[in-house]
C-alpha cells in the first residue's frame, strides 16, 4: 500500500521490451532502501524489484501492465515518480493508494493559477463516475484533490511543492497519465451499483 506522496523522481536508465513484457532499470537515491522483492510505485504502478543496489533497481512489467497503464510509453531518460511501500508506522499524509491503476487519462489543458498550476485531465466514463468534487485521485502516483469536474474531465491544482517534487510539473497537453480512483469510491460503486440498477429496472 502507498500514500501517493512521491519520495523521489527516478530516471529510466533502460527499458527493454520483449514478447513477455518489459524489463526496466531505474536510477534513484532510494536504491539503498530497496531489496529484491520490495514493492515500488513507479508513476503510480506497483512493481516488484527484481534486484537493487545503491544506485537504483530493476523491475519487470508484464504485458497486461503495459496495456492498461502508461508505462509502455516510457523511454530511457524519462523521469518517473517513485514511492516505497508504506510502513505500518508511517503517517497517511495522502490517501490510500494501492498502485493498481484503473486506466489512463490524457492531459487536455495546463494553466497557470497564481503560484500553482491547474491540470485538466480527460477520463473515460468508467473513471469519471468514480470522481467526486474535493475527493481524492492519484495521477501518476501522486495523491491529489479533485478541484473541479466536467462531463469527461477532472481538474487538479498543483502547488509548488508538487511541481518541484514530482514529474507532474513536466506534464503537457496530450501526455498520458496513470489514474487510480479512490478505493472507497470503487467499493461503494461495487456494492451500491447493482441496487441502483434494480431500482431503475
Amino acid at each position: 500500500m502507498f500514500t501517493g506522496l512521491v519520495q523521489d523522481i527516478g530516471n529510466v536508465e533502460s527499458l527493454e521490451p520483449g514478447v513477455d513484457g518489459a524489463r526496466l532499470r531505474i536510477a534513484t537515491r532510494l536504491g539503498s532502501e530497496i531489496a529484491a522483492g520490495d514493492s515500488i510505485a513507479v508513476n503510480g504502478v506497483c512493481l516488484t524489484a527484481t534486484s537493487a543496489d545503491a544506485n537504483g533497481f530493476e523491475a519487470e512489467a508484464m504485458n497486461q501492465t503495459l496495456e492498461v497503464t502508461a508505462l509502455g510509453g516510457l523511454e530511457a531518460g524519462g523521469r518517473v515518480n517513485l514511492e516505497l511501500a508504506m510502513k505500518a508506522s508511517d503517517r497517511l499524509g495522502g490517501h490510500i493508494v494501492q498502485g493498481h491503476v484503473d486506466g489512463v487519462g490524457k492531459v487536455a489543458a495546463v494553466e497557470e493559477d497564481g503560484f500553482a498550476k491547474r491540470l485538466r485531465v480527460e477520463l473515460a466514463s468508467e473513471l469519471m463516475r468514480r470522481m467526486v468534487s474535493r475527493g481524492s485521485v492519484a495521477l501518476s502516483g501522486v495523491s491529489l484533490t479533485v478541484a473541479e469536474l466536467g462531463g469527461d474531465w477532472v481538474e487538479v491544482s498543483l502547488i509548488p511543492e508538487t511541481l518541484e517534487r514530482t514529474n507532474l510539473g513536466d506534464a503537457g497537453v496530450g501526455d498520458r497519465l496513470n489514474v487510480e480512483c479512490d478505493i472507497v469510491a470503487k467499493y461503494v460503486e461495487r456494492l451500491v451499483g447493482p441496487l441502483v440498477g434494480k431500482e431503475r429496472a
